[in-house]
């Protein structure tokens, strides 16, 4: 009886072990959104480890069996569960998720939900970083936070010359932006023209205490979370290519020049250049207008090709990517050749109690540029700045002049405004002039973490940061430059001079965290942590004058003039190299509390240390408190139009290290008396003092409070509202002192700004069918930014001699003589004394607090996204308002002095006469011109509102797909900078300077793309 059993339970156990095989099956559908196909989302077989991804067509595949339940889940959509049933299809439609404006939510050194976070921040997605022709993704992220403002003071391609500063300038003297961390590692530079923007998932924002108190010593401008793409495990192999071509072109600008007529007539009338020896005849006649914006800019080409792999096992997953960049400048020889590498790579045990993960991120790149992208002296010069060729080249010359610059130097002699062109074309002669720089960065990072109990998670994490740039600059001994310098009794001209930078830097941080779930309500996290930060920078360069033309080649070692005792000072090379080294040190915690998903609090300490203070001031303690109120989940909300309400606050400190720079090897020696060595009395040998020690010199603290509210209406209209005040104190700049002590001032930690502002993040889905879906969005911010105290007599410190620091004002104010216009009774120009009288004869003592400066007051951006069927359309406007510069570009266009030699504006046609008494151009023979140069007649509005991306484009359906070895395919258009309204009349109102003279003008970029992935 026993054997029959048996018998009959084996037979029934095979079949049911068959019929559980014969159940399992491939699981595949589409997943959309608004009608339309929605690739990203996360596809997990529910109690498994077992997920997929869908690709570009919302679509999906997986094993799965009868019964089993499918969870699909997108960062801002509700997860959607699904039981499998007889069916192989399973298609699913997301919907947003009312109760989270975004799923996920940074916050410091953990992750949490939208719902339950008590902090400050703006999140951007991939969807809006990649794809975008942009060399960087900094200035892709312009427009898209509210608070951050992002200026570009060059539109050179991969230029690091970019001021981002969120909520306000907090800093005189130190630095002002933001810290930057990467998948976990903070970066040591701000550059990213060497990381690819499409290995981007995420950039968050962090603004408040809640957030960047944690971060210590480098958050108090704020910190810049950067996270890039992982694979999933248990998925299938993705591949996905990309490419975009396009092309990069001048802006407009509305100087509105003079043609060669209008010139020479001006000449002729004003008694000076080639016009004034020309009869009105001949002046008719002249056949000769040449357009220099031809000859000096050009049209750029560029091109991005991206791969991308994608794939996980059951324990392992991977990401890996390939990158080339390249774009062509506006300017003749400048460009950005880039290539880049990442494998990124995660791991777990099989019990889910260990897990690690590793990137490795490696990227090189090449760039030309012009000279003066790194030296702005030469922003004015007319003989080595390209950019100023235009704008400083008269029309009625003929470019077919140039031939040589020996042929320029034996034609013209030496260098002459008469020949500013030939000079400027001569230097942009392929092979004249070399200005290159070549970049290694290398990022890794290594991170493991181990659940000691169910509760308590040991985790570190490990990275580097390691840059190494090559500059090389020659000048060809053939050049005309090199030939007109060429000292007396040197046979040979030219020079060349190579230097290398490297900088390395180690983060380690090690975190304890124990997270519990107390009967179903309450939830406690804590964390303790410590952070080990060491830096490394080497520098070494030379120089040689003086190479043989028939051997030498730039960046080869070869044709350098041996040195000859007998020509001490011809042919001497130079050497020099630097080394700096910098180190922090942390230990803190925090602990956050949530209850029933509708209270919380949190808070954060830290303690610093620093290589730059003494002893006594070396340790800094920051910390922040916050909570937050989901007033949504209150029964009296019921039935209301929210669908979701948190009301939030925090308060909190943070310091600022870096007193001294932007670098965190600036101002290293602060502490210390420095000397110099030189000649003294006698002309003995001697030392002498450079500048005092300052063994007070400590942290800059900047605390901060923030009230916010996040909400959701209707599940269609949603935003955040945040008002904040953030003051530093002990502020580090010039301290005046008596000339009794040597020295007229002393740098230390004595004054206080405040920024106070509001911040606004709103978007409304005007439609939403199947077909048609409209989605409008905006973002604003309002700052002002003040001292309430300055350590200095009368409260006020000038800052050159257009700018002032002063009570009640923000930082580097204008500060001018006010221009009244021109005396109709001699054409002479009029001013405002300091008591507001009209005089033509001010005085330094008459300027007065403008009230302006170069940062704006108001900035942000609006735009929407539509698409129907497969079609959408993207559009992004970016708008500053209170922002002005000085336009000395217009300046040396309009002034007489000029007219000789350099262009004008038609506006200098209507210039004063007594015939012509009321006008806005004085007399070309004015007595008193040059005291505009203290005055407020060159500074304009550079406020502006620019369509800053547009983009169409078309999603090819699944169907038409099926036959082919793609799984999706999208192709599209898209332009940046495209259109300007601003009263600014110069090529490009956006800068991080105060004035423009010569400076390399950000482009248009047109660009057509494709998509697939397979």
């Amino acid at each position: 009886m026993k054997t029959n059993f048996r018998w009959i339970f084996t037979l029934l156990l095979a079949l049911f072990m068959q019929l559980s095989f014969a159940q399992q099956k491939t699981v595949s559908g589409t997943i959309t959104e608004g009608g339309m196909p929605l690739p990203g989302v996360t596809v997990i077989l529910k109690g498994t480890s077992t997920g997929t991804q869908s690709d570009m067509n919302g679509k999906y595949s997986i094993s799965a069996k009868q019964g089993d339940v499918l969870e699909f889940s997108y960062i801002g959509l509700k997860t959607q569960s699904v039981k499998v049933g007889a069916s192989s299809s399973v298609n699913v439609v997301m919907e947003a998720d009312v109760t989270s404006l975004s799923e996920v939510v940074v916050e410091g050194y953990r992750t949490t939900s939208k719902a339950k976070s008590n902090i400050a921040s703006t999140t951007v997605s991939a969807k809006a970083i990649e794809g975008r022709p942009n060399a960087s993704f900094i200035q892709t992220l312009q427009a898209q936070v509210p608070g951050l403002n992002i200026s570009t003071g060059s539109g050179s391609p991969g230029s690091a010359n970019t001021t981002i500063i969120l909520r306000g300038v907090g800093s005189v003297n130190g630095n002002i932006e933001p810290l930057f961390v990467i998948d976990g590692v903070p970066a040591n530079q701000v550059n990213f023209r060497s990381i690819n923007p499409n290995d981007i998932e995420s950039v968050s924002v962090l603004k408040d205490a809640a957030a960047t108190s944690i971060y210590g010593n480098r958050g108090a401008n704020g910190v810049i979370v950067v996270k890039t793409k992982r694979g999933v495990f248990d998925s299938k192999l993705s591949v996905r290519y990309s490419v975009i071509s396009g092309f990069t072109t001048l802006q407009e600008h509305k100087y509105n020049l003079m043609n060669s007529k209008q010139l020479l007539q001006l000449q002729n009338d004003f008694g000076s250049g080639l016009g004034s020896t020309l009869s009105e005849q001949e002046i008719a006649a002249w056949e000769i207008d040449t357009d220099w914006e031809d000859v000096f800019f050009q049209t750029g080409i560029s091109q991005d090709h991206n791969i991308s792999f994608t794939s996980g096992s059951k324990n392992l997953n991977s990401y890996v990517s390939l990158g080339y960049f390249e774009q062509e400048g506006i300017v003749p020889g400048t460009q950005i050749k880039r290539f880049t590498f990442r494998n990124n790579f995660s791991g777990k045990s099989d019990n889910d109690k260990f897990n690690y993960s590793a990137n490795i991120n490696a990227n090189y790149s090449k760039r030309n540029q012009l000279d003066q992208e790194t030296r702005g002296d030469i922003n004015g010069n007319v003989l080595q700045n390209p950019l100023q060729g235009m704008l400083s080249s008269v029309p009625y010359l003929d470019p077919n002049v140039y031939v040589s610059g020996q042929q320029l130097f034996d034609q013209f002699g030496g260098p002459s405004f008469q020949i500013v062109p030939y000079m400027l074309m001569d230097y942009l002669r392929p092979g004249n002039i070399t200005s290159e720089i070549n970049e290694l960065k290398l990022l890794a990072q290594a991170s493991g973490s181990y659940k000691l109990t169910k509760d308590l998670t040991f985790s570190s994490l490990g990275g580097i940061d390691m840059t190494e740039n090559t500059r090389l600059f020659a000048r060809n001994p053939q050049s005309y430059l090199a030939i007109a310098a060429t000292p007396p009794g040197a046979q040979f001209g030219g020079l060349v001079t190579e230097s290398n930078d490297r900088d390395f830097s180690f983060n380690l941080t090690n975190r304890l965290n124990y997270n519990k779930i107390f009967k179903d309500k309450h939830t406690f996290d804590l964390s303790l942590m410590t952070e080990y930060f060491k830096a490394h920078r080497k520098f070494m360069t030379y120089s040689q004058t003086g190479l043989d033309p028939r051997t030498s080649s730039p960046g080869a070692g070869t044709g350098y003039i041996p040195f000859n005792p007998a020509t001490p000072t011809l042919y001497r090379p130079t050497v020099g190299a630097f080394k700096s080294q910098a180190g922090l040190f942390s230990y803190f915690s925090t602990v956050d509390y949530d209850y029933d998903s509708k209270y919380g609090f949190g808070a954060s300490i830290r303690r610093d240390a620093s290589y730059r203070f003494t002893d006594d001031y070396k340790w800094g303690t920051f910390w922040s408190v916050s909570g937050r109120w989901n007033i949504n989940k209150e029964k009296f909300m019921e039935g209301s139009i929210f669908d979701e309400l948190k009301l939030r606050a925090s308060y909190g400190t943070a310091g600022n290290q870096n007193i001294s720079g932007p670098s965190i090897y600036a101002g290293s020696a602060v502490i210390r008396s420095l000397y110099g060595s030189g000649s003294g009395y006698g002309n003995q040998p001697g030392l002498f003092p450079l500048t005092p020690a300052n063994r007070d010199a400590r942290w800059e603290t900047v605390g901060q409070a923030n009230i916010g509210i996040d909400f959701v209406i209707n599940k269609r209209f949603r935003g955040s509202l945040d008002v904040y005040e953030k003051k530093t104190i002990d502020l580090y700049q010039d301290i005046v002192l008596s000339p009794i002590n040597g020295v007229s001032s002393l740098a230390g930690n004595l004054g206080d700004l405040k920024n106070s502002g509001v911040e606004a993040l709103l978007a409304y889905d005007l439609f939403k069918t199947n077909d048609f879906n409209l989605t409008l969005n905006f973002n604003g911010s309002y700052n002002k930014n003040e001292f309430t105290f300055i350590p200095a007599e009368g409260g006020f410190v000038n800052v050159g001699d257009l700018q002032i620091n002063e009570i009640g004002g923000q930082v580097n104010q204008y500060f001018n003589i006010r221009y009244a216009g021109v005396n109709p009774a001699n054409g002479n120009l009029l001013f405002l004394d300091a008591n507001g009288a009209v005089t033509e004869n001010p005085t330094s003592a008459d300027r007065v607090s403008s009230g302006k400066g170069p940062i704006p007051v108001y900035q942000g951006g609006f735009g929407f996204d539509a698409s129907y069927k497969g079609f959408y359309v993207t559009t992004q406007f970016s708008f500053v308002k209170d922002v002005w510069r000085y336009d000395f570009d217009l300046s040396s266009l309009t002034d007489p002095n000029g007219i000789a030699n350099f262009p004008q504006t038609v506006d200098m046609a209507n210039y004063w006469t007594p015939e012509n008494p009321v006008t806005s151009v004085p007399a070309l023979n004015a007595t008193n011109l040059a005291l505009d140069a203290l005055s407020d007649r060159w500074l304009r509005d550079a406020s502006y509102l620019r369509l800053r991306f547009a983009s169409i484009g078309y999603n090819v359906p699944a169907k038409f797909l099926d036959k082919t070895f793609m799984s999706s395919l999208r192709i599209y258009g898209q332009a940046e900078n495209f259109l300007t309204w601003s009263k600014w009349r110069g090529f490009d109102p956006e800068s991080n300077a105060a004035s423009t003279f010569g400076g390399y003008p950000t482009p248009k970029i047109v660009s057509f793309g494709l998509d697939l992935e397979f």
